[in-house]
This record gives structure tokens, C-alpha cells and sequence, in this order.
């Protein structure tokens, strides 16, 4: 049967030959509120080297028919991530061997809706428990409901966070910096962590 789209699960080096189109897909999507993120391709192939040196990352592409990256999903053992991103489970008391962090899920507004959001928590769900990890995390920007370029209609994305299971820890957060849109300097963010516990 035909399909107007291709999965490619992806782990270390195999990423090699993507990188540049993940690179700028993330900085298409992202530029979207809430990141509001003005990238650059030299600042996205350091970003995503992580994942293409780490043989136990993982990287689900998904591609149209014509070959085109249309959306992505990126997961790695938090062991593996900046210090900044492990600090706030380190001071929380928890082992980080224990947590796979995920990185982006990501797809252009047209292949929204298609059930692709939960298929890329599915497969980087089996890929943690895989490792033996048995907390799953990730983070979000942290956004004032009366932000001046929140879009009408905006719908943030944590009702369906949490019917995946997972539950926004007020206490486990980080402060990271990048450019936004129409800024000159890049600011200071802060973002929330989620988390799933598999033996709770």
C-alpha cells in the first residue's frame, strides 16, 4: 500500500547525511511561538552533534514522498547531555544513568495531526526502556500567557504531554540562552522539565 511518507530511525553516525536538513528544519519549526527561534546552520550542526556522536542516541526522520524532511524526533541518554540539562536532576537527588532525555519533536504545521506526535513518544519511549533507562524527560519554554507575540488561538501542547503520562516538575528547570526573532543578543530562557517514571 502507498504511503505519502517514510520513517527513518536513526542512531549516531547514521544522522551524518541529515544533519544540515534537521538543522534547518528545526530552524523553521522553532521559529514558531512559543521558541520564537532565529537560528543559524552553523550554530545547528554544533547543536546536533550529540546525537551524531552518541552510538545510543536515537533519531526518527520522517520524510514526504518526494523525499523532503518534514518532521523529526530526537532522543539521547541524559549522561550524554550539557551539564546544564543534568543539574537540575543532580540536585533533585536523581540518577541521571536513569533518565533518556528528549531532545525535539518537531513537523511542519501541514503534517500536524497525523498521529506522528505519538508515534515519535512511542518510539522514543522503547528506545529508552531498551537502554534500561526508566525516566523519560524532557523540556519546554516557559511563556507568560499575555506574551505579545503569543499567537490567537495558540494551543499550548501540554494536554497531550500529559495524557502520554507525563507531569511538569516545577522544581526541575534550566535557563538556557538563544536569539529570538527581531533580537539582536540572545536571552535568557527558562524551561520546565516533564517527566515519565516507568517503575511509579
Amino acid at each position: 500500500m502507498a504511503t505519502d511518507h517514510h520513517i527513518h530511525p536513526l542512531s549516531g553516525p547514521e544522522l551524518g547525511p541529515w544533519l544540515d536538513a534537521l538543522g534547518g528544519l528545526r530552524i523553521r519549526v522553532f521559529r514558531e511561538f512559543p521558541y520564537l527561534y532565529e537560528g543559524t546552520l552553523e550554530y545547528e550542526r554544533d547543536y546536533l552533534r550529540i546525537y551524531l556522536e552518541a552510538p545510543d542516541s536515537l533519531v526518527v526522520l520522517v520524510t514526504d514522498a518526494g523525499g523532503n524532511l518534514v518532521g523529526a524526533t530526537t532522543c539521547v541518554p541524559m549522561c550524554r547531555e550539557g551539564p546544564e540539562f543534568q543539574e537540575p536532576f543532580r540536585k533533585a537527588g536523581i540518577d541521571i544513568g536513569r533518565v533518556c532525555y528528549f531532545g525535539e519533536s518537531i513537523l511542519l504545521p501541514e503534517w500536524r495531526g497525523r498521529g506522528l506526535g505519538k508515534m515519535f513518544f512511542e518510539r522514543r519511549e522503547a528506545h529508552a526502556r531498551g537502554l534500561g533507562h526508566d525516566i523519560t524527560a524532557f523540556c519546554a519554554v516557559d511563556r507568560a500567557d499575555d506574551h505579545p507575540l503569543r499567537p490567537a488561538g495558540y494551543r499550548p501542547l501540554d494536554p497531550f504531554w500529559s495524557s502520554r503520562g507525563y507531569a511538569k516538575l516545577p522544581h526541575l528547570q534550566v535557563t538556557f540562552s538563544w536569539r529570538e526573532i527581531g533580537v539582536e543578543n540572545e536571552t535568557p530562557k527558562t524551561l520546565t522539565f516533564w517527566t515519565k517514571s516507568w517503575n511509579a
